[in-house]
């Protein structure tokens, strides 16, 4: 009797069959969302892995770190360089008339509007607009584009304002704050990048153009508010305020190209 484990030496065992790649099934959104081919091998999810740390390094650190150099730069220029050649010559004069116009009733409205780019202010502005975008977008890419667009403003205002170091006005200042940060204004920049943002997202998916001129119209209204208070209140020169518009709107433009696309491109890529 043959044992049931042999075999016959004229039937030679057959070879296995290659190992066929593992692949793990991703729903085809998803791999649109994460930039993947729907044949894609395993081996090759590595790649795709790195490849958002490449891209936000390309699009968005890298970006942010030039323009905090560049504003580095523009601070030592007007305060180095530039202190004693017109216009800047008059900003003390400018600063001095604008605080002879102060009245009680102007003082309480500059507090006013100076806390809409205050912590608490901001915080009701980030919270509202996340909320809402998600529920009017279904997704996360407008929702965070608001908060990033404030992180990365406040990295440019944190470095740029102690590198720099210029001294606040030499007159009676309504608000107390560190006295050698006066280059570049963080509320300014940051109520340029929180509503600025929002005026982005808006304007974006307008279906007219003078609706997206609208809402840009109206949301950089509080900035411009808000810059118009702060050297009021005697708290910056007014090469601090227009420098913070150009720190706020430069993270505006590097955070768009990296987080969003056109609204109508979006939408035809989505459906």
């Amino acid at each position: 009797m043959t044992p049931f484990f042999a075999f016959s030496p004229a039937q030679p065992l057959r070879p296995l069959p290659d190992l066929i790649p593992l692949r793990i099934p991703v729903p085809i959104g998803d791999r649109n969302e994460i930039g993947m081919n729907s044949d894609a091998p395993f081996h090759s999810m590595t790649t795709d892995r790195a490849q958002p740390l490449s891209t936000a390094l390309t699009t968005a650190i890298l970006p942010i770190a030039l323009l905090t150099a560049a504003m580095i730069g523009l601070g030592f220029l007007v305060t180095r360089v530039l202190p004693y050649v017109w216009p800047f010559t008059l900003e003390d004069e400018a600063v001095r008339a604008l605080v002879a116009t102060r009245t009680p009733t102007w003082d309480r409205a500059s507090d006013i509007v100076s806390l809409l780019a205050y912590i608490p202010g901001l915080s009701v502005a980030l919270v509202g607009a996340v909320a809402l975008m998600r529920l009017a977008f279904h997704r996360w890419r407008e929702s965070l584009f608001v908060p990033a667009a404030f992180l990365g403003q406040l990295v440019v205002f944190l470095l740029t304002s102690r590198i720099v170091a210029r001294a606040r006005p030499t007159i009676p200042q309504l608000d107390v704050f560190p006295p050698n940060q006066s280059f570049p204004s963080g509320h300014v920049s940051a109520a340029v990048a929180v509503y600025g943002g929002i005026a982005v997202v808006l304007a974006m998916h307008a279906r007219r153009t003078g609706h997206a001129v609208a809402w840009w119209v109206v949301l950089l209204v509080i900035p411009v508010a808000v810059a118009i208070s702060r050297v009021y209140r005697g708290m910056h020169y007014p090469s601090d305020v227009t420098a913070s518009f150009i720190a706020g709107l430069g993270c505006l433009w590097i955070l768009q190209r990296a987080m969003l696309r056109p609204a109508a491109l979006e939408t035809s890529h989505e459906s």
